[in-house]
C-alpha cells in the first residue's frame, strides 16, 4: 500500500534523501462503538449516508463487506461507526510496516474529529514526519505513515496528497466539515471502487466488498463492455458493472454529508516534467541509474521480508541488482516457467537464474502446467472483480503464491518500465506507421488502399484501423494492449448491441487523453503520446489491476518501483530520441544499467511475460473454451454466436481469451 505525492521539483543532486525505516500506526478512538482486532493495511471499505436519508448504518453490513476482501488483510480487522450511524469504516490489515497493534486502524486525530483508513505505503513519511514535529501535533505512535497522513490533511487540508509519495488508497473522514475525501496515487497502483444510490455513498478497495450489500445492483454496463472489446479492461471512472465507479489515478474527491461531490484531478505529470533538453546521453544515463537507485530503495522499506519478481528481463534484472546492493543476506527471487516448451513462449528460466546468481540470490522457481490455468480459472474470475482480459493474471498469481509460500509477503516487480523507455518492439512498428500516415501521399490514395483492404476481406483488422485512423488524422497509437478494431466490434456485437452502439467509436475514450497531450506535453512527439497514454489507461486500469489483484488474492503486496512518482517525472522529461536512439529499445535505460546487470541479459532479444495460449488453446482449454461461449452466447444477448465461433475455428487463443474472460465474469457475478 502507498500514497504518492507531489514534492515539488528539486535539482537532482538533492533529490536523494537518506533511507529511514518506515512503519504505521494507530490508536483507537475512544468514539462510538468500534470494534478491534489488530489492523490491516491492504484492504478499506465504508459507508457514507447522506443528511437527507433515513438509511442507518449496520454493523453487520459493515463486517460482512470488510471480510469479503480478508485475503487483501488477513493480520487483523478494524471497525468504526459513527455515533448517529451516517458514517462508518472498516478495514483489514497486511500487516507490513509497524507490526504493532498501535498500527491499527481505523485511526483518528487527537480529539478524535478525523477519521483514517488507508491502503498504501507512504515512502516519505519519515520526513513528513520531521516536518509536522515541528508544529506541535500529539503524536500516537513512534513511527506510522498512517498517523502522518492524518495529521498532514490536519495541516495542508486536500492539498496533503501533493506532499505524500507512495501508492495508496484513501479514505478519511472530517466530522468538522461533514466531508468525506477519497484519493487515489497518481498512477493508480491501488485501486478504489465507489457507488452512489439509495441515499448513500458505499466505497471499498473491492468491487466485491460494495455488491455484500445486497441492495446494490448487479447489471452489465454495456458502454464499458463496448470499450473493454478494444482496451482488455474498462477504462476508468466506468467498470463493468452499471453504477459502480472507480476512481480514476491521481484523482481526490470531497464527498459532503447532504450528497454533493467533487472530483479533481490533483496530479498533471507535464506540469511536473523537467526536460533535458541539451544533456548528454551519458549524464542523463548518469542521472537515471540515481533515480532509480532511490526507487529501488525506498521500495525497500518494509518490517517483514521483501522479495523480488525475476523474469530474466531488463527491468526485473535491474530490480534484483538495485536490491541487492547493502544486503547482508541474499534476496528473495521468484521466477515462473511453463513445463515444456512451446514456440509462442519460450522459457525464460535460464536467464532469471542466471540473474540470481549474477547477485548470489536466492532463487525459486515454479513451472506451470494447463492443469494450473484450468484448475485457477474460477479463483482468477472472482479475484478479478470485473473482467482483466490479460492472461497474465495467471502466472502473476502463482508468482505471488510462490512468494507466500516461502515466507515472503511483499515483492518488487517490474512494470512500467516498458511504457517509460519504449520496450516493445510494436512500439517501432507503430512509430513507423505513424510517420508513413504523416507522409504526403493524397487523402485520396489512403481512401483507395482502405477499399481495397475491404475488398480483399482485410477491414476486420488492424492495418485497416491504422490507416482509417490516419485519414482521420487520430494517432495510430490507441493504447499497447488493443483486443478488436471498431470494424470487427461491430461484426462481434449481437444485432441489438450494434445497433445500440453504431454510432459510438472507443475513439471517445483516447480524444481527451490526447488533447491533453497535445495542450501539455513539453515534447509533443509520438512515443511520449504513447507513453502517456499507457500512463494514463493500460499501466492503472489492466497492467497495475492485474497485479493488485492476483497479489492481493494471496494476501501479498506488490510495489513498483519503475512507477515512483518522481522516476515517471524523470523519464517524461526524456527527449524522444535519447530514449530510442538508433532504433533500440529502451536505449538510455540499457545505457543506465551496463555494468549494473550482464550484457547478455541487455543484448538478449525482447520477450515480454506471457502465456502459452494458443498452443493451450488447441488442447483443453479450447474445449473447455467452446463450451463455455456456447452456453453464455445462448443464455445472454451480448455476442453474435457466428462470429464467436468463427474465432474458435480460427484458434485465434488471445482474442477468444478476451471472450471468455467476459462470459466466465458474467457467469461468476450475474448469472
Amino acid at each position: 500500500m502507498t500514497l504518492t505525492g507531489r514534492v515539488g521539483s528539486s535539482p537532482i543532486s538533492s533529490r536523494f534523501p537518506s533511507i529511514v525505516a518506515v512503519t504505521t500506526s494507530y490508536q483507537s478512538p475512544p468514539l462510538t462503538k468500534i470494534l478491534q482486532k489488530g489492523s490491516v493495511v491492504c484492504g478499506i471499505a465504508g459507508i457514507l449516508a447522506f443528511d437527507n436519508s433515513n438509511y442507518q448504518i449496520e454493523e453487520k453490513l459493515l463486517l460482512h463487506m470488510r471480510d469479503t476482501i480478508a485475503h487483501r488483510g488477513p493480520d487483523g480487522v478494524g471497525l468504526w461507526i459513527a455515533p448517529d450511524s451516517k458514517i462508518a469504516l472498516a478495514h483489514r490489515r497486511l500487516s507490513i510496516i509497524d507490526l504493532s497493534a498501535a498500527a491499527n486502524q481505523p485511526m483518528s486525530n487527537a480529539d478524535d474529529t478525523i477519521f483514517i483508513v488507508f491502503n498504501g505505503e507512504i515512502y516519505n513519511f519519515p520526513e513528513l514526519r520531521a516536518e509536522l514535529q515541528s508544529l506541535n501535533y500529539a503524536w500516537k505512535t513512534d513511527h506510522s505513515d498512517t498517523e502522518v497522513v492524518l495529521h498532514a490533511y490536519e495541516e495542508w487540508g486536500v492539498q496533503f496528497v501533493a506532499k505524500l509519495r507512495g501508492m495508496f488508497a484513501i479514505a478519511l473522514w472530517d466530522s468538522r466539515r461533514r466531508e468525506l475525501i477519497l484519493a487515489r496515487d497518481r498512477i493508480g497502483i491501488k485501486p478504489l471502487y465507489y457507488t452512489v444510490q439509495q441515499g448513500r455513498l458505499i466505497f471499498a478497495s473491492e468491487i466485491k466488498a460494495i455488491l455484500a450489500d445486497k441492495s446494490v445492483p448487479r447489471q452489465v454496463n454495456e458502454e464499458a463492455f463496448y470499450h473493454y472489446l478494444s482496451f482488455l479492461t474498462t477504462p476508468a471512472p466506468h467498470t463493468m458493472f452499471a453504477g459502480i465507479n472507480k476512481l480514476p489515478a491521481g484523482t481526490l474527491m470531497q464527498v459532503k454529508s447532504d450528497g454533493t461531490t467533487q472530483s479533481k484531478r490533483y496530479w498533471n505529470v507535464w506540469d511536473e516534467v523537467r526536460p533535458l533538453i541539451g544533456r548528454r546521453d551519458e549524464d542523463i544515463a548518469e542521472a537515471l541509474l540515481h533515480e532509480l537507485e532511490h526507487a529501488v530503495a525506498i521500495h525497500k522499506l518494509s518490517d517483514v521480508p521483501v522479495g523480488v519478481f525475476l523474469s530474466g528481463g531488463i527491468d526485473s534484472s535491474t530490480n534484483a541488482a538495485l536490491f541487492s546492493r547493502g544486503e547482508s543476506r541474499p534476496v528473495e527471487t521468484f521466477t515462473i516457467g511453463y513445463q515444456g516448451e512451446y514456440a509462442s513462449y519460450p522459457n525464460e528460466t535460464s536467464y532469471a537464474r542466471m540473474m540470481a546468481d549474477h547477485v548470489h540470490a536466492a532463487y525459486h522457481e515454479r513451472l506451470l502446467r494447463l492443469d494450473d490455468l484450468l484448475e485457477f480459472l474460477p479463483r482468477m474470475i472472482y479475484l478479478q472483480d470485473e473482467p482483466i482480459a490479460d492472461p497474465v493474471c495467471v502466472p502473476v498469481y502463482y508468482l505471488c503464491e510462490l512468494a507466500r509460500q516461502h515466507g515472503v509477503p511483499v515483492c518488487q516487480v517490474g512494470e512500467g518500465a516498458d511504457e517509460l523507455f519504449c520496450g516493445y518492439p510494436s512500439w517501432l512498428n507503430l512509430l513507423k506507421i505513424q510517420h508513413m500516415n504523416e507522409s504526403p501521399v493524397p487523402r485520396w490514395a489512403k481512401k483507395c488502399g482502405l477499399a481495397a483492404l475491404r475488398l480483399m476481406g482485410h477491414d476486420n483488422g488492424f492495418p485497416y484501423a491504422r490507416l482509417q485512423r490516419g485519414i482521420a488524422q487520430q494517432p495510430v497509437f490507441w493504447g499497447g494492449a488493443e483486443a478488436f478494431t471498431e470494424v470487427h466490434k461491430k461484426r462481434l456485437l449481437s444485432p441489438r448491441l450494434r445497433r445500440q452502439f453504431q454510432s459510438l467509436s472507443s475513439w471517445e475514450v483516447v480524444r481527451p487523453f490526447y488533447e491533453k497531450f497535445r495542450s501539455d506535453a513539453w515534447e509533443k512527439s509520438y512515443l511520449n503520446w504513447m507513453s502517456y497514454l499507457d500512463l494514463n489507461l493500460r499501466l492503472p486500469e489492466l497492467l497495475l489491476a492485474r497485479v493488485d489483484k492476483m497479489s492481493m488474492g494471496v494476501s501479498l503486496e506488490a510495489r513498483v518501483p519503475f512507477l515512483d512518482h518522481k522516476l515517471v517525472e524523470f523519464a517524461l522529461g526524456i527527449p524522444e530520441h535519447a530514449k530510442i536512439r538508433g532504433g533500440v529499445l529502451k536505449y538510455i535505460l540499457k545505457k543506465a544499467v551496463r555494468g549494473v546487470i550482464p550484457d547478455t541479459i541487455i543484448d538478449r532479444p525482447k520477450q515480454g511475460f506471457g502465456v502459452p495460449i494458443y498452443e493451450w488453446f488447441l488442447d483443453r482449454l479450447g474445449e473447455r473454451t467452446r463450451d463455455e461461449l456456447g452456453q453464455f452466447c445462448t443464455h445472454t444477448d451480448f455476442l453474435d454466436r457466428a462470429e464467436v465461433m468463427r474465432l474458435i475455428a480460427a484458434k485465434q487463443g488471445q482474442q477468444v481469451w478476451y471472450l471468455l474472460n467476459f462470459a466466465l465474469w458474467w457467469k461468476e457475478y450475474l448469472q
